[in-house]
């Protein structure tokens, strides 16, 4: 069987090979490399596609969970509540400005934070709540925002694996002050190194969202905050200007991969599959191997070349910078030790996906 990787770019780069040389060579051409007429073309093009008034583009998703945060005016003596089920930069965002990430446990059906636990986990400290759209499933934002406004809190968005993604026929990213998006070569609308966008309704957060991705200046070199070097490249703008009217088909061709999957997985005791949830565009496609197998499931599909993750093996609250909290969210941990992500992408070729589901068909009576 020839390798499968768990994720491969180049079938994306080779549908749009020309337009994006040409994208490429106009940049170069241009004498523009850092934010520019490029960086504006994809920032209105990507509101435009999102449904928000201003689309802000930065360094990388990080940074926009960073930058919007401080935009919001999260700082030092906050709280923020978000979920223990992410990767790491979710928290270490909230962290980096002085804030104190206050971990509440997932749902199991979704992976995604649980909303009936975000009540019981305010304080007089909270600031705001910053949800996950995890593995590109929206998360079930309507509690979320009720909880926010009965008590006053700001809504940050993590859509980082969810560029696309619809809550009740509205893109993710939308719904609450701010969202932010990270374009990491692996992501729906993948660069070709590093890049993130904040989307918002708000003009103040725009403005202080754009003041501070450049030095904290609104004119250069008259600095009014502590910022940061956090400004998108022209070249990815220009790359990115060339995937963006495909994301749609892409995201839709990636549910047709779920879709498939669950047909040809179903039935098998000791797999959990995912749910082809409306608005869900599948970042990754990920099931929960039960009864301590998971490791050994990735094991026997790696030694047939079949590529596979693991997102995310240690849940935030266990990793040595957050343990002295002391917490225990056991859907969370059980989470850990059951997801695992099997190959996934709008190009996976349906031969790739059958040989995928046949092998994980072939292990049960050895391992399931």
């Amino acid at each position: 069987m020839k390798p499968i990787p768990v994720y491969d770019p180049l079938p994306e780069v080779a549908a749009l090979w020309e337009e994006l040389q040409a994208a490429a060579l106009r940049v170069l051409r241009s004498g523009r490399y850092i934010l520019g007429p490029e960086v504006e073309a994809f920032e209105e093009e990507a509101a435009r596609y999102l449904g928000v008034k201003h689309a802000v583009g930065v360094n990388s998703g990080t940074d926009a969970l960073v930058i919007a945060l401080r935009a919001l005016g999260v700082g030092p003596g906050d709280e923020v509540i978000t979920t223990p089920f992410t990767f790491f930069a979710t928290a270490e965002a909230v962290s980096l400005v002085g804030a104190t990430p206050v971990f509440v446990d997932i749902d199991p059906k979704t992976f995604n934070i649980n909303p009936e636990l975000i009540e019981s986990a305010i304080t007089e400290r909270t600031k705001a709540i910053l949800p996950v759209h995890l593995y590109g499933r929206p998360a079930e934002m309507e509690p979320i925002l009720e909880v926010a406004r009965r008590h006053g809190l700001k809504v940050l968005e993590d859509c980082a694996q969810a560029f696309g993604a619809t809550y009740r026929g509205k893109k993710v990213g939308t719904l609450g002050d701010a969202g932010a998006f990270s374009f990491f070569p692996t992501k729906n609308l993948g660069g070709f190194g590093d890049g993130g966008l904040i989307a918002t309704n708000s003009d103040e957060v725009a403005e202080r969202a754009r003041m501070l991705r450049a030095h904290g200046s609104r004119r250069k070199y008259y600095n009014e905050a502590i910022g940061y070097n956090s400004r998108l490249d022209a070249l990815q703008a220009a790359l990115l200007r060339v995937k963006l009217p495909h994301v749609d088909a892409w995201n839709e061709a990636r549910r047709q991969v779920a879709l498939r999957y669950n047909e040809l997985l179903a039935g098998l005791p000791g797999l959990v599959l995912p749910e082809v949830s409306e608005g869900h565009v599948f970042h990754q496609y990920t099931v929960r191997v039960l009864g301590g197998k998971r490791d050994e499931v990735r094991r026997a599909l790696e030694a047939q070349g079949i590529g596979t993750m693991v997102y995310y093996p240690v849940p935030l609250h266990r990793l040595p910078v957050y343990t002295p909290m002391g917490l225990s969210l056991p859907e969370a941990e059980r989470a850990s030790q059951e997801a695992l992500s099997l190959p996934m992408g709008p190009f996976l070729a349906l031969a790739d996906l059958e040989g995928v589901a046949s092998a994980i068909r072939g292990l049960q009576g050895c391992v399931f």
